[in-house]
């Protein structure tokens, strides 16, 4: 087998991986690097492949890796792995090796721990008279303690939600009625009636 041969393997694992990874193929005879896609080392054919472990690699049954860590010499962190491929009588002839940059997974990694971070809460001076606030939360928390999507709820349901969204104080808001019909998912005229129904409930309960 020629490095020629492999040469299709290299280019198309590089194209894959580009711009993040550079793929190396060392011929185990020579000792030196036979192609290189994407050369993130600064590395060129020719140049001597310094895998130390080719006589380790004689001796084993092993033919692919890792992934283990490699550092550049800017400091950049790398994860690679390495393929033997081996001739007809079993002996490495090649070793394939990839190495992955990880610099820009470490910084999406970063980015997104950073936006899963628990919130810091909302500043009082801008939403304690957010009703519509309070409105979405109200109805959310009804909804999953239901089980039950808000379309879906039974009158009984419905009167005892708004009966929760009335102390809350949300339905003594200006121009909050539309906004809570469309949260239930009814018309204005049918909020008005299960409300003085909820209302009259209200009144009528004893305690």
């Amino acid at each position: 087998m020629k490095a020629e041969q492999l040469a299709p393997i290299g280019a198309a694992l590089a194209r894959l991986l580009s711009p993040h990874a550079e793929v190396v193929l060392h011929d185990t005879r020579t000792d030196e690097i036979a192609a290189i896609w994407n050369p993130l080392s600064g590395r060129e054919p020719g140049e001597p492949a310094l895998l130390g472990e080719l006589a380790e690699l004689a001796e084993t049954d092993a033919d692919v890796y890792g992934p283990y860590p490699k550092t550049l010499a800017d400091g950049r962190r790398l994860s690679s792995v390495s393929a033997v491929v081996r001739d007809e009588a079993g002996d490495p002839a090649y070793v394939f090796c990839v190495n992955v940059d990880r610099t820009a997974f470490e910084e999406a990694s970063r980015l997104l721990a950073a936006f899963a971070a628990p919130a810091a809460g909302q500043p009082r001076v801008l939403f304690e008279h957010d009703w519509s606030e309070t409105l979405n939360e109200l109805v959310a928390e009804f909804v999953r303690e239901r089980g039950t999507p808000v379309d879906r709820l039974a009158k009984p349901d419905r009167l005892e939600l708004l009966g929760r969204l009335d102390a809350a104080g949300v339905l003594s808001q200006r121009r909050s009625v539309p906004a809570v019909a469309r949260a239930l998912r009814i018309s204005r005229s049918a909020l008005y009636q299960l409300l003085g129904e909820a209302r009259k409930e209200q009144h009528a309960d004893p305690a």
